[in-house]
């Protein structure tokens, strides 16, 4: 891709890589030859109108689209050198791996504790209830939750607002230790102080795993993000250091659509 050549936006040692990504719903191509790196240290925004791919594709990434009927991806995706759609691959291991936060916060109608315990014990990642303890506790640490729950965690993960079920839901993801988290537009059903934690929080979490998110907001994608993806009609128009992408783009389409002129 010509946008791609510039030396500051090679990442030595991606964590994944998407080479000539397809994605077909039945006849209909939702993807076209997509081809993007994602590395551990920087947090990469998809940006572009609705419609145009990017929570398509973010769903490539962790073989999300296998549960949608007539779905079929072509291409190459690798995590950590390794082909996640070889028939070899189990993609429970890999869900387990590259975690997922949604659009709507969807916590579980368990206990909070139980929320974040549940990838552990069906992982085997904490043999006793004292361990589980130190990865509950941890994985609410980070996700900016435990100060708040931690006399309740016995209570109900549906009783919290909306933003503590976001970040339940984020700590959900992160206490089996994955490599990535992808984040499905993550903050559109909260509130601004909610968003402003959330934003936080991915700002805490760099660096610690690799972070993919689908954004509609510009200003979220510039505020978070050190490398932005813009897409526009299932292809990737453009993939660039987030500080270029909306200074400076290369495109006339990617100007359009920062300045507002469509989306």
């Amino acid at each position: 891709m010509t946008d791609m050549t510039s030396s500051e936006l090679y990442i030595a040692d991606p964590k994944m890589t998407a080479q000539n990504v397809n994605v077909f719903y039945g006849e209909k191509q939702a993807i076209k030859n997509v081809s993007i790196d994602v590395s551990t240290d920087l947090v990469t925004a998809f940006i572009g109108p609705s419609g145009c791919g990017k929570s398509t594709f973010l769903r490539t990434l962790n073989r999300m689209n296998d549960t949608v009927a007539g779905a079929r991806v072509e291409g190459k995706i690798m995590l950590e050198g390794e082909d996640i759609y070889a028939p070899s691959m189990d993609v429970v291991q890999l869900r387990a791996r590259v975690g997922m936060v949604f659009q709507k916060p969807n916590p579980f109608p368990k206990s909070i504790y139980d929320n974040v315990a549940y990838g552990p014990r069906i992982h085997g990642l904490a043999p006793s209830k004292a361990d589980m303890d130190v990865v509950v506790e941890k994985a609410l640490t980070r996700a900016g939750l435990w100060d708040e729950v931690k006399d309740r965690l016995g209570e109900s993960g549906t009783a919290l607002s909306g933003g503590q079920q976001q970040r339940l839901c984020i700590a959900r993801a992160i206490a089996v230790d994955p490599e990535v988290i992808l984040m499905d537009e993550p903050c559109s059903a909260l509130d601004p102080i909610a968003t402003a934690k959330i934003e936080e929080l991915i700002h805490d979490l760099r660096g610690k795993f690799a972070i993919v998110i689908v954004t509609h907001n510009m200003q979220q994608a510039a505020r978070v993000s050190q490398r932005t993806a813009f897409f526009h009609l299932g292809t990737l128009v453009e993939y660039g250091k987030t500080t270029d992408i909306f200074t400076n783009p290369k495109q006339e389409r990617t100007k359009d659509y920062i300045t507002g002129r469509y989306g």
